[in-house]
């Protein structure tokens, strides 16, 4: 099944020790500005989407009740809609919004161009 979005076993382990700290997460696509342009983890509902936010995925995590959903702007999505997204982690300062910050990592993309075939079952 294609999916837009993707988490590596690292991003994985930290959502679920943050998942246990915090409870249910979810990710928003930073666009620039102060926070770099880095996946967001917050507590599920903390930074309100609305008409102008796309939910690419709801990421399953074993050891967490709840799915971790990633959000992005809509004119973000449209630059990127066709890319695959992989959420990683690396040794570094995150930003000081995100859950992660404290933990001396950061969550950042990785990313490669949509298959032919995972465009056509994503966009059809």
């Amino acid at each position: 099944m294609a999916s837009r979005v993707e988490l590596t076993p690292a991003a994985a382990q930290l959502l679920r020790k943050l998942g246990g700290d915090h409870g249910s997460l979810m990710f928003h696509q930073s666009g620039g500005c102060c926070d770099g342009s880095a996946p967001m983890c917050f507590p599920a509902g903390e930074f309100r989407t609305g008409g102008s936010d796309v939910l690419l995925a709801e990421l399953p995590v074993e050891g967490l009740d709840q799915p971790v959903s990633f959000w992005m702007s809509t004119s973000q999505f449209e630059r990127w809609r066709h890319t695959h997204l992989t959420v990683d982690v690396v040794q570094g300062r995150g930003s000081g919004f995100s859950l992660e910050a404290p933990e001396g990592v950061r969550f950042l993309i990785r990313s490669r161009l949509l298959t032919e075939e995972e465009s056509a079952a994503l966009d059809g």
